[in-house]
């Protein structure tokens, strides 16, 4: 198998938060993944924050369409 096809899709927990030092870096959010196999921390610039939400909010819309059946 290769390296890509092993990855996992899901994570125990799930956290994002601002860092700790915002007058020095107010544009950076931290993206938590905790996994059977440890923790794995992102930095985030803020576009790529704003893309991660933007994703997540129209995902979730389809999430609620199909759901819903409309």
């Amino acid at each position: 198998m290769t390296e890509q096809a092993q990855r996992s899709t899901s994570a125990d927990f799930v956290t994002a938060f601002a860092t700790g030092w915002p007058e020095n870096q107010p544009d950076v959010m931290i993206l938590s993944l905790t996994t059977q196999k440890g923790i794995q921390d992102f930095a985030l610039n803020r576009e790529q924050a704003l893309l991660i939400a933007k994703t997540m909010k129209e995902t979730a819309a389809q999430l609620e369409k199909r759901k819903t059946g409309s």
